[in-house]
């Protein structure tokens, strides 16, 4: 829609047409999509009010000391992302600046981002470094110890790289025995940080796996930047595997290298760290054995001078005599058991008689015995033991050391 107003008559304000809202706006934004430099521009700023919808799409804001400019990027363009947008961080977006028709804003519809210049990735490097930090993920106390004699290791890396030739051809020479599982994982791109953490995923499931070596060869800040994702760095945190990092060169340091068990300089290195060394232990093994050799002889020199000492005491050169001794402190031992025994059950029996003549005592039945009788209730069985008890006419029963004489109380005295 293109309205005439260059027609004659403009200035006055009969002749200017009347526009709707929606034509107005809509003539301003076929006038950005006509400007080639709104239709592929591109905008450095700092990043705040971050939002990322539901639906997938990502809202922010760009901003500069003066001015601040909306931006909306939409999920089929930040799927590519190879890093987390995040308030504070500097940007270079691009994409095209539009009208938003029904608020009558422009804004720029972002179709890719990238950080502005390597300052900003040292920024946001640090920035995720101090927060990781903050939050206990580098602390020595939770760092796994790496196995000894691992059986199975798992190499997480690219599998055209040559890292993980490296990592192989060191593995192999050092430490045969090893069990080597390759799991291909992209480490450069946008997908990588994805891939590193279904890599991770996928190693614990499964079976004996002891040590997992992530990383990859060396290259630009840019090209390792996976390894400072701060998903790759939780799911190295939370693994149950020791993890040893192994990006880049000596001099290269990622985020992965703070959160894993042990940081190797190379990949190479790593595959050092994960394993001894074959031809140590081979010499181990003739140590030991040569010192276990040196063991035995001298025990069996200690023993023998053990048993010729043995042979020329008198014990072995008179072992009847010994015996005799022997048996006659069995007889004086059995002696004394027999006489404690004895001393112990007339003990016993004193107690016994003791004890049963005092349960005789308090029979009721040796009362009885006495010429004594017990009254009780005929209905309920209660003893009566007081006159108290027993009212004029009561039926009650008196209990003798033969039988029971049915009574009726007639009357009661006390």
């Amino acid at each position: 829609m293109r309205v005439p107003l260059g027609a004659p008559g403009v200035g006055e304000p009969d002749s200017v047409p009347a526009l709707t809202v929606s034509q107005l706006n809509r003539y301003v934004a076929e006038l950005f999509q006509a400007d080639e430099l709104l239709v592929d521009a591109q905008v450095r700023g700092e990043i705040s009010n971050f939002k990322h919808h539901t639906s997938g799409h990502m809202y922010f804001t760009l901003k500069d000391e003066h001015s601040q400019l909306r931006c909306a990027m939409f999920r089929g363009q930040n799927l590519r992302l190879r890093f987390r947008p995040e308030d504070g961080q500097r940007v270079v977006a691009r994409g095209n600046v539009g009208v938003y028709e029904k608020r009558g804003e422009y804004q720029l519809y972002v179709t890719s981002v990238e950080f502005d210049g390597v300052g900003a990735l040292f920024e946001a490097f640090e920035k995720l470094k101090k927060k990781l930090q903050a939050e206990g993920l580098f602390n020595e106390d939770r760092k796994q110890p790496l196995p000894r004699y691992p059986g199975r290791i798992g190499v997480i890396t690219s599998v055209t790289g040559a890292a993980v030739k490296d990592v192989c051809r060191v593995l192999r020479r050092r430490f045969p025995a090893v069990d080597i599982l390759i799991l291909p994982t992209l480490v450069q791109g946008e997908e990588a940080p994805e891939s590193i953490v279904r890599s991770l995923e996928l190693a614990h499931q499964v079976d004996n796996l002891d040590v997992l070596i992530v990383g990859r060869g060396g290259g630009s800040l840019e090209d390792l930047w996976a390894f400072n994702d701060e998903r790759v760095a939780r799911a190295v945190a939370a693994a149950q595997i020791p993890i040893i990092s192994a990006v880049g060169h000596e001099t290269d340091f990622t985020i992965l290298d703070f959160v894993a068990d042990v940081r190797a300089p190379t990949p190479s290195a790593a595959a050092e760290m994960a394993v001894p060394d074959r031809e140590e232990l081979q010499r181990r093994i003739l140590r030991l054995s040569d010192s276990g050799v040196r063991c035995m002889s001298q025990m069996m020199v200690a023993r023998r001078e053990k048993l010729q000492n043995l042979v020329r005491r008198h014990a072995l050169t008179h072992p009847r005599e010994r015996i005799r001794q022997y048996r006659q402190t069995v007889d004086d031992l059995r002696e004394r058991l027999a006489r404690t025994l004895l001393s112990d059950v007339r003990l016993r029996r004193e107690s016994l008689k003791v004890a049963s003549g005092r349960l005789l005592a308090l029979d009721p039945k040796a009362v009885l015995q006495r010429g004594y009788a017990i009254f009780r209730q005929r209905e309920t069985g209660s003893v009566i033991t007081s006159v108290d008890h027993a009212r004029k006419g009561d039926l009650a029963e008196a209990l003798l050391r033969d039988g029971i004489v049915p009574v009726i109380v007639d009357d009661r005295q006390g």
